[in-house]
């Protein structure tokens, strides 16, 4: 890795994990957040150099990232934090990496590849579990079957949410579920139903607004693009909610009483689910023959996979491996890229295509 890397977010559940890790691993980072207090504490115990800025002035900014080579922004809610952050990279000529899986984030930084390379700056949103595995799978599908115009992604295994991830999936409420449709993000007013088979049989799944709807779409240009999740009694709770409820939940005092109360719960997976927890994906991609292939991605649990591939994929860009421009994981460091880290595995489900 050559220069600093700033960790933005580092108070948050998965922002002090990320520094843990990365203390761990002997990377020179500083450590960063809007609260003076809170990011004092982490550093404190870590032994890490430290600083503490809003997101509001611009110069401050500037100032406050002006000795660092790249920031990994994990403060979120990103449709919030993100632009002023990458704003300000952009200024400073600086490589702005973040954990969103917010597709209106993902897509308000593709729009702006130009200026990146004109800055001679990487954009990379998405270097979490949203969505390195997911993003590599989808490259993988596409290396598969070429032509294919239809890639399904299923995701079973998230051992539990941390609250800034519980706080955007609240924002989303009401909003449809985006899938891709003939090369354009469409949301759908009602969440599409499956099957599908993790390894243990078919088990119910639904629609969801992961990051892929995005992303994959500019990693391969496949056309049609949807997302599913295998489905919780909490979640089935949910899809049975009448749309009147849905858009009541919408608004905006019903979003801060949400919101308040995911505040009062755990940050997030313990230490144990994150040891011992996997997460399976399954990709399916067609071609206008109708022909299929299928392939199965099983990879640590989710934040402790973040925190990994979020730094790893910083000190790459950092090292000079990725050119300038908006880039998706995937699309940066291939298909097999997520294979690299420990306790991930990949198994083709069909041979040859049906």
């Amino acid at each position: 890795m050559t220069g600093k890397l700033m960790i933005y977010g580092a108070t948050g559940y998965t922002g002090k994990l990320t520094a843990e890790t990365a203390k761990a691993q002997g990377i020179d980072v500083v450590l960063a957040g809007r609260s003076a207090e809170k990011v004092a504490a982490v550093a404190k115990r870590l032994s890490l150099p430290h600083r503490a800025f809003s997101l509001d002035d611009p110069s401050v900014i500037d100032a406050a990232i002006s000795d660092v080579s790249a920031v990994l922004h994990i403060a979120g809610p990103f449709s919030a934090t993100s632009k002023p952050m990458a704003d300000a990279c952009l200024r400073m000529k600086k490589h702005y990496l973040d954990i969103t899986g917010e597709i209106s984030v993902f897509e308000a930084l593709a729009a702006r590849d130009a200026e990146a390379k004109k800055a001679g700056i990487v954009l990379m949103p998405g270097v979490g579990f949203d969505v390195v595995p997911s993003d590599c799978l989808a490259a993988h599908m596409k290396r598969r079957m070429h032509d294919a115009v239809f890639l399904k992604i299923s995701i079973q295994g998230l051992g539990g949410l941390s609250r800034g991830t519980m706080k955007t999936m609240i924002e989303g409420i009401g909003k449809g579920t985006p899938v891709r449709k003939n090369g354009k993000i469409t949301p759908m007013p009602h969440p599409p139903r499956g099957k599908e088979d993790f390894g243990s049989g078919p088990v119910s799944t639904a629609g969801v607004g992961w990051g892929d709807v995005s992303t994959a779409y500019h990693t391969t240009g496949i056309p049609n693009i949807a997302c599913f999740f295998a489905t919780t009694p909490d979640m089935e709770r949910m899809l049975g909610v009448p749309g009147f409820i849905q858009k009541f939940m919408a608004w905006g005092p019903m979003q801060r009483f949400l919101k308040s109360r995911v505040d009062r719960m755990p940050e997030g997976p313990s230490a144990d689910v994150r040891r011992t927890g996997r997460s399976i994906l399954v990709g399916e991609a067609r071609n206008a023959k109708g022909d299929i292939v299928r392939t199965r991605l099983t990879t640590p649990e989710g934040y402790a996979l973040t925190a990994l591939t979020a730094l790893r994929s910083a000190a790459r860009v950092m090292a000079g491996e990725v050119p300038a421009g908006f880039k998706t994981p995937g699309g940066a460091f291939g298909p097999d890229y997520i294979l690299s880290f420990d306790g991930t595995t990949r198994e083709e489900l069909n041979a040859v295509a049906a």
